[in-house]
Formats: C-alpha cells, sequence, structure tokens
C-alpha cells in the first residue's frame, strides 16, 4: 500500500456526485488512499498526464484485475509494443479517414431513421429512446455485431462496465457482466464466420484480417463495446441536457460562433464518461512526496484533472467557450481513447446538430441527474418539444 494519506468516502455517495470529495483531494491531499476503493487516487491533471506515460511504474498490466476476468487480456492491459500491435490492427476500422468516408454516413442514416421515429411523440426522455439506439446502433455497425440489437448491445457494456468496476464485490454485478461477456462471445463467433466470405470494414472483420487471434479479438472488442456505448451516449444526452440548460451558450453555436465539437469538448471535459483508468504499480516509486509500493492498485482520476483548478477558471461551470487544450477526458498517454474521433463525430458532428434541427423548440422537461464515479453519465434526460 502506498503511504498516501488516507481519505474516506461513501461509495453511494462519491458514486451520486464524486466532485466534492475530488475538489477536497485536489486541496488537501493530490494522492490519496481511498480505503473502501482500495485503491491510491491521483487527482491533478499535471500529475496525471506526466505519470499516465511512465508506465515502467504505472502499469496497465494487471493480471487476475477486474476488466480482464470480465472481458479477457485486451489492449488497455497491455503497454509497450504488445499494446501497439493490436492498436496498429484495429487502426484501419477507426481511422479518422474510415470515419470521415465510411462511418459518418451511417450515422447520418441511423440518427434520421430514429428522428423519424420519436418527432412525432412530443417528448421522450433523451437518453433511453435517442443516445441509447442511436449509439447502439452505431456501435453494432462499427463492430460488426449486426446480430445484435441496440438494446443487446447497450445492455452488454453497461453490464460489463459495472462488472469492471465493481471494486465493491456485489456478487450480483460480477455475474451480470460474466453472462454478458459470454452472450457477446456467441455473437462474435457468428459474425466472424460471416465475415471471413465477406469482409467489411468494421472492428471485427479488421481485427480478423489482420490475423489477430480469437481470444484477443474477443477480448478487444468487449472493451470497444463498453467504452463505444457508454461514452457515446452519454456524451450526447449529457451535452443535449447541458445546452438546453445554458441556450445563452447555443445560441452561440446557432450563430456560428461556436459549434457542437466546442460543446463536445467542453462537456466532456466537465463531464468525462470515462471518468478514471487503474493502473497497477510495476516497481517502487515515489511521485510526489508519495511512496509506491509493487503491487498497488492506482487510480488515474480523469474526472478530477478535467476540473483541476489549477488548470481550468471556474472548472465546474459548463462555458463552450472555454479553451480545452489542455483537458484529459480520453487519456493522455498511449492508451488514448482509439475511439474519440468516431465518438465526436457521432454526437458533435451528425447527432446533436440534427437533433436540435429536426426537434423545434427543444427543452428540457424535468430534473436530470447523472450517476458513477468510474463511468459517469446521465440516467434520465426527459425532453419536450414542439
Amino acid at each position: 500500500m502506498s503511504d498516501a494519506p488516507h481519505i474516506s468516502v461513501d461509495p453511494a455517495a462519491f458514486a451520486a456526485d464524486p466532485y466534492p470529495v475530488l475538489a477536497r483531494m485536489r486541496a488537501t491531499a493530490p494522492i490519496a488512499y481511498v480505503p473502501e476503493l482500495g485503491a491510491t487516487l491521483l487527482t491533478k491533471r499535471d500529475t496525471i498526464h506526466r505519470e499516465e506515460k511512465r508506465i515502467a511504474t504505472f502499469s496497465s498490466v494487471q493480471p487476475g484485475g477486474l476488466m480482464e476476468k470480465i472481458m479477457g487480456l485486451n489492449m488497455m492491459r497491455r503497454d509497450g509494443a504488445p499494446h501497439m500491435e493490436e492498436r496498429k490492427m484495429l487502426f484501419p476500422a477507426l481511422s479518422p479517414r474510415t470515419v470521415v468516408d465510411h462511418w459518418t454516413p451511417i450515422f447520418e442514416q441511423i440518427v434520421a431513421a430514429k428522428l423519424d421515429e420519436i418527432a412525432p411523440l412530443g417528448a421522450c426522455d433523451l437518453v433511453r429512446d435517442f443516445a441509447m439506439p442511436v449509439c447502439g446502433s452505431a456501435l453494432c455497425a462499427m463492430t460488426g455485431l449486426t446480430n445484435m440489437t441496440p438494446h443487446e448491445m447497450d445492455r452488454a457494456s453497461q453490464q460489463m462496465l459495472d462488472a469492471v468496476a465493481n471494486y465493491i464485490a456485489d456478487p450480483q454485478i460480477d455475474k451480470d457482466g460474466f453472462a454478458r461477456s459470454a452472450e457477446v462471445d456467441v455473437f462474435i463467433d457468428a459474425r466472424l464466420e460471416q465475415l471471413r466470405d465477406a469482409p467489411d470494414p468494421s472492428i471485427l472483420s479488421v481485427l480478423s484480417r489482420a490475423g489477430m487471434q480469437r481470444p484477443s479479438i474477443g477480448a478487444n472488442v468487449k472493451v470497444i463495446i463498453g467504452g463505444g456505448q457508454n461514452e457515446p451516449r452519454d456524451a450526447l444526452a449529457g451535452m443535449v441536457a447541458a445546452l438546453l440548460a445554458h441556450p445563452e451558450q447555443h445560441a452561440q453555436i446557432t450563430s456560428g460562433a461556436r459549434s457542437y465539437t466546442d460543446a463536445f469538448r467542453e462537456y466532456t471535459r466537465l463531464e468525462a464518461p470515462i471518468q478514471m483508468t487503474p493502473r497497477m504499480i510495476a516497481r517502487t516509486d515515489t511521485v510526489d512526496g508519495v511512496t509506491f509500493e509493487q503491487g498497488d492498485r492506482v487510480f488515474l482520476m480523469y474526472s478530477s484533472a478535467c476540473r483541476d483548478e489549477d488548470v481550468f477558471e471556474r472548472s465546474d461551470q459548463f462555458d463552450i467557450t472555454r479553451d480545452t487544450s489542455q483537458a484529459i477526458p480520453f487519456g493522455a498517454g498511449p492508451h488514448f481513447c482509439a475511439g474519440a474521433a468516431a465518438s465526436r463525430a457521432l454526437v458533435a458532428q451528425v447527432a446533436a446538430p440534427a437533433l436540435f434541427d429536426r426537434l423545434k423548440g427543444l427543452r428540457l422537461d424535468g430534473p436530470v441527474t447523472s450517476h458513477g464515479w468510474a463511468f459517469r453519465g446521465p440516467l434520465r434526460v426527459p425532453v419536450a418539444w414542439g
């Protein structure tokens, strides 16, 4: 265990709103051990930005860790050459060029179809009725798992992520996570057989043609399902809610002074969908006066880094005019989110503009609440229009 100061949290309260505790840590103990989580948290932006790259100490390799148990050994739990080899295999499916040329037209079709469905309703829950099915459909296409429904994709993502972040060892959460992981394997096997005869730009097809072995294909597709559904779903619903709560900022977008990409970057800074990444200490080392021992569990808190008062003025406020270049909601090192370009395109370039254009008079129709400290997003965004 590190010799960092101890700060206790109420896990339920931390999940409901982690930001007050993280602000207290930044002010009084920027590196702190949280006994309820069994981990030492790094909370300052510059410390995380620096230490994430020092993989010889802050290793992604975590044998027997929650992610590996639920999903299998994937690129997020590899460092150095093994990580880069698998990332290189994945790149053709998610490169910026592939996103522009292939995936964006598909995103446009998915969003248009969903808006045709909900426009006559006059009201909906933006999470359940729009963000979840749109992002689920997009992920079915990108992964190649077109034999899954958007609901099945969302359920697999959420329950596997819940299990990956199950540091309180709830047995039902583990059971659900393993069940969804096994379910995804069945869908993968069925599609791999089809894609061998009819290859396409999907992740499954690209990884198979690159020669990746089946266990690694499964593990990497599962980790992509986790972040690839959770991240754009929560960013889309949350960003739209933030713009509806700040109509003067949305007016800057409609006037052309700002863009939905500005709003996306600011929202993911303020409410990072992926709030942290775990690391395992690979060797005894000292960081900012705190000594870590081999085997210590560490959480790099992106959510805290993106609200660091030393970097961002009024850090707890939504402001699309802000310079977000120092924000690291997608990581800062070699494990930077491979799907960031696709997420930004789906949310900021396709879904949000189409939503506001189609649903005239769009407005919030009730309170918005968010949840989570490892993965965070709105639970419900009630809206109405017309």
